[in-house]
This record gives C-alpha cells, structure tokens and sequence, in this order.
C-alpha cells in the first residue's frame, strides 16, 4: 500500500514542488493543478511508482483522476490487484 508520505516524496522526486504550494499540508482532495502539477507530471508520477512498486497502472483510469487522494485510491487498487 502507497501512503500520501510515499506520494508526496514521489511527486517532488519526479517533477519538484512550485513556489507557493505547501505539499506538506492535506493535499488529498486539492486538485493536480492547483498543486502544480500538469499531466506530463503526474504521468512521471505514475513512471516512478510504476518503476518503484513493480506495479502497472492503466492508463485509461487515469483520465478520471484529478487529485492526490483520487490518484492514491487507484494505485492501491493496481497494488491490490497485482498482489
């Protein structure tokens, strides 16, 4: 199972932090782009805890996630699903 820790450090591993934007904080609900993160973004997100976990997550279901909790629920259901 992914935690929001391991999904922020992840985030800022891959594409860095914008200025003015607390990751630090409850970010579950806060959407991609108000974080700063456009889709090349998470996509390298995606890469990295694909890589990280050895798991695969479909590209379809990405199209419906647009925040941190929604992004955590669908890795952890490839998690799941892989185990």
């Amino acid at each position: 199972m992914i935690t929001e820790a391991d999904l922020k450090r992840i985030m800022r591993e891959g594409a860095g932090q914008a200025e003015g934007i607390d990751l630090d904080g409850d970010i579950a609900d806060v959407l991609f782009s108000d974080l700063g993160y456009d889709s090349l973004a998470v996509l390298e997100t995606v890469s990295r805890i694909e890589r990280e976990y050895g798991i695969r997550i479909p590209e379809d279901a990405l199209s419906a996630v647009r925040t941190p909790g929604e992004f955590l629920a669908l890795v952890n259901r490839a998690t799941a699903e892989a185990a």
